[in-house]
């Protein structure tokens, strides 16, 4: 059997979708491992990380099992959502890799403004920082910020904002981000050419005049 027939397909596509189980079973561990040991406290960002990583685990499992029984209906749903999953993945992808110091600056300041307290000072005592950025148009909170900040640095003169140091490695981690996402991107859009191709193969152990 050469590699493209059904055999090799349903195996790559087998493949494929192991590899997101255990990406999606990755993430809802290191949730849960980061909330045990309180290296984060958001209830939203537990949340969000663990909501993505169930999310991929049933995509996973979706395609697992059309693959395996050679599901004509699941494995529809399976690359059509598999494709809409590329195309917002890519453009966030694409968005990290082109975004400039002014539009880091914005959105850190949108983030920051929805973060909890506790979170914050989560933050400043991790990265020994008060306060995000001591703007004109962000002074307001800067201050009441700065008066809940727990820094150790608060006891000395002066602390770095959260915000400047943030930004000092924005731009490498954001390129980082992007290209991990532009890198499963292209697995995803590998798993719909996939299941696009094994969808429409014969499988040879069938019935012939079952094959639509």
């Amino acid at each position: 059997m050469v590699c493209g027939g059904f055999t090799c397909s349903k195996n790559a596509l087998c493949s494929l979708n192991v590899v997101y189980m255990l990406v999606g079973l990755l993430l809802i561990g290191v949730a849960a491992w980061g909330k045990g040991f309180g290296l984060v406290s958001s209830i939203h960002i537990i949340g969000g990380v663990i909501a993505v990583g169930v999310f991929l685990l049933l995509i996973a499992i979706v395609g697992l099992i059309g693959a395996i029984h050679h599901h004509q209906v699941l494995l529809f749903f399976y690359m059509v959502i598999l494709f809409i999953v590329f195309l917002f993945q890519f453009g966030v992808s694409c968005s990290c890799l082109a975004m400039n110091r002014g539009q880091q600056e914005t959105l850190l300041n949108s983030t920051w403004g929805m973060l909890e307290n506790k979170t914050k000072t989560d933050l400043e005592s991790q990265l020994n920082c008060c306060g995000l950025l001591n703007s004109t148009s962000t002074h307001f909170q800067f201050e009441q910020d700065l008066l809940n900040c727990p820094a150790l640095c608060k006891k000395n003169t002066s602390c770095f904002t959260c915000g400047d140091k943030m930004l000092n490695h924005a731009t490498e981690a954001l390129k980082i981000l992007g290209g991990v996402g532009l890198f499963f991107s292209f697995t995803e859009i590998l798993g719909v050419w996939l299941a696009v191709r094994y969808r429409n193969q014969k499988d040879p152990r069938a019935n012939p005049s079952a094959f639509l």
